[in-house]
């Protein structure tokens, strides 16, 4: 097993890594196998696997009346993480979110990833559910993340919530935190944002993983800031590649993002969606160009479990 931040402090150049959505409960294991194989193609130091909070629905009694439910959309973090560690030779980052579950539950899962040998996870907060306009803890749960960072920290000093633990295990984990160059669309201003930032940072966070973006100088510009705040670990950009014209109006609302004017125009000037996902890949190759240019240890791509064209986009840029 190697550390997240081991494997970037000894790089002697950069590299790609990737990050897959789960497939949807029900589905086939080999859902999952198909998803990853085309990316070991081109051997990623490491590969992070989403974490999905359970989510509620409300179903029509006809009678007036309606029924709560609380679903998982998809398997659980344990289950995927186990599923590719049985099948691949890949270094495994599960992301750990605050959402939907308490202080005690969160420990248990940090405990169960650590006996099956995991040493890198991702920290989170996780979004709101449907129906609530702002993220709402869990009764004894995490409002932010910095908390969770600080939890994963104590686990690996052997602090754990349970005073009456003498003599626990110290586990051994390298934590990942989110940093967004646009700053995260509940924060009044960036120098907000990047001051939660250094929280993280300072709670015990290893590294820095930033959310998509489609404008370099966003990052280079945001890079700078958290350098001047005093934040020193690594950070990698993230990036997506445009994939079909819909999304010049999905992405801005989902993660609250600014397309740049001449990617909104090349890609409204296709006439085709292979003309569209042709350009989403010019795009995003060129960005990844320009930030190994300008010395990034390495480059997150967010697939969605699709790999036709970050394969393109790595294979030309790297």
């Amino acid at each position: 097993m190697s550390k997240i931040i081991d494997i970037l402090n000894n790089s002697n150049s950069p590299f790609a890594s990737f990050e897959l959505v789960p497939p949807l409960k029900g589905s086939d294991v080999n859902t999952l196998y198909s998803s990853i194989e085309p990316l070991m193609e081109m051997a990623p130091p490491f590969i992070n696997i989403t974490c999905h909070r359970d989510e509620i629905e409300f179903h029509d009694n006809g009678d007036g009346t309606f029924t709560k439910y609380t679903l998982a959309k998809r398997p659980s973090t344990l289950a995927i993480t186990a599923a590719i560690m049985k099948h691949f030779d890949v270094e495994i980052v599960p992301h750990v979110i605050c959402g939907g579950a308490s202080k005690a539950k969160i420990e248990s899962e940090l405990l169960d990833l650590n006996f099956m040998g995991i040493e890198n996870v991702v920290a989170l907060r996780g979004d709101a559910i449907t129906g609530q306009r702002y993220f709402i803890p869990e009764a004894d749960g995490f409002e932010h993340s910095n908390e969770l960072v600080t939890m994963i920290s104590n686990l690996n000093k052997g602090t754990y919530l349970d005073p009456t633990v003498k003599n626990g295990i110290c586990t051994n984990f390298c934590i990942g935190v989110a940093g967004y160059p646009e700053k995260h669309f509940e924060a009044v201003n960036l120098e907000t944002d990047i001051a939660h930032l250094k929280n993280k940072v300072e709670a015990g966070a290893d590294y820095i993983i930033t959310q998509m973006f489609f404008d370099n100088q966003k990052f280079y510009d945001f890079e700078k800031a958290c350098r001047e705040a005093g934040i020193t670990v690594p950070i990698i950009p993230g990036l997506k590649p445009l994939s079909v014209a819909r999304q010049l109006e999905m992405l801005p609302r989902a993660f609250h993002l600014d397309i740049p004017q001449d990617l909104v125009n090349e890609i409204k000037a296709t006439n085709t969606k292979e003309a569209a996902y042709e350009a989403g890949i010019e795009w995003c190759t060129a960005q990844s160009r320009d930030l190994l240019a300008h010395g990034v240890p390495a480059i997150h791509y967010y697939t969605m479990g699709k790999a036709d064209n970050i394969k393109k986009i790595v294979k030309a840029a790297f």
